[in-house]
């Protein structure tokens, strides 16, 4: 019988969350993603050094640029080694703005283009604030497929699917969290497991109104979480649990179809001002969705404190 990583992939498109190409390259997942804390651990590579220098020279020290060269290239490197799709991370701070947030992906699209990358293998990885949302509509519509993340309510899943969106990631784990402190519970069934169910709801929606927006859990805990979803369209995973997958062999049985009977949920659509009372409205997503972001820009600096240490 086939190692529990193995079935799981006969379901679902596997994607590693990491930007560590020995990794990549051993685990050999169909896509892959990219952000400023995982190309702050690619940058430990001794291999990259020469690439560091080059870089910060070429744009005089100018950190931001460095930045996003930096992400397009550990974003082509690990297309070399993947034979799918890798999700490149617009800057954060541009979460709230619509128009720089378009400005930065054609900007990564133009410098992957001129390494010889098509468009078609990279998604443009933006948070799900309403704005990102509306610079995801105007991307797709012009070819560039997007990745929505941070995702952790049903009105964000939708107003990305009514913007056909490519891709959305809901963030289980996160969710996860967020129950077992809001309800002051250490151990939680995956039965009650509220970032499972998150993604089974957005799955049912999505399948049950004929959306074509795939849906890629993220943010998983445990492989019990991540077994759970068996089935769904993607699961991205970390290195360690992919790790302990391909250690087990237990039978899996698959947990998600397009085609299986869903409890009835109603269409529903949002406008900027009804987006923003659902959100009003949801307190997990309003305080998961801000910490998200603030994390992301953490990184971000990060990153950032990193290459002016080099200068």
């Amino acid at each position: 019988m086939a190692n529990t990583l193995n079935q799981l992939r006969m379901m679902t498109t596997v994607v590693a969350d990491t930007g560590d190409l020995t990794a990549i390259e051993r685990l050999r997942p169909v896509d892959a993603t990219t952000n400023p804390s995982l190309i702050t651990k690619a940058c430990n590579d001794p291999n990259l050094q020469s690439v560091l220098t080059e870089t910060l020279t070429k744009h005089n020290n100018d950190i931001d640029k460095v930045i996003d060269d930096l992400t397009v290239y550990i974003g082509k490197e690990i297309l070399q080694r993947i034979d799918g799709r890798v999700s490149t991370e617009v800057d954060a701070r541009l979460s709230f703005d619509t128009e720089q947030t378009v400005a930065k992906a054609l900007e990564f699209i133009q410098m992957y283009e001129q390494m010889g990358i098509d468009k078609e293998r990279v998604l443009i990885k933006i948070a799900g604030t309403w704005q990102g949302i509306q610079a995801a509509k105007i991307l797709e519509a012009q070819g560039i497929h997007c990745n929505v993340t941070l995702i952790f309510g049903l009105h964000q899943a939708i107003a990305c699917a009514d913007a056909n969106v490519t891709l959305i990631s809901p963030f289980v784990g996160r969710i996860l969290d967020y129950q077992k402190r809001t309800e002051n519970r250490e151990i939680i069934p995956v039965t009650e497991d509220k970032g499972v169910l998150s993604v089974k709801t957005i799955y049912s929606y999505f399948k049950q109104h004929g959306y074509q927006t795939q849906i890629m859990g993220a943010s998983f805990r445990t492989v019990d979480e991540i077994l759970a979803l068996a089935g769904c369209d993607l699961l991205t995973i970390s290195p360690d649990l992919m790790d302990k997958l391909r250690e087990m062999d237990t039978k899996i049985e698959r947990q998600l179809f397009p085609d299986m009977s869903f409890d009835t949920i109603e269409k529903q659509q949002f406008h900027e001002q009804s987006f923003a009372n659902a959100l009003e409205q949801d307190s997990m997503t309003t305080e998961l969705l801000e910490a998200g972001i603030d994390g992301f820009v953490k990184a971000r600096e990060e990153l950032a404190n990193k290459l002016q240490n080099l200068i």
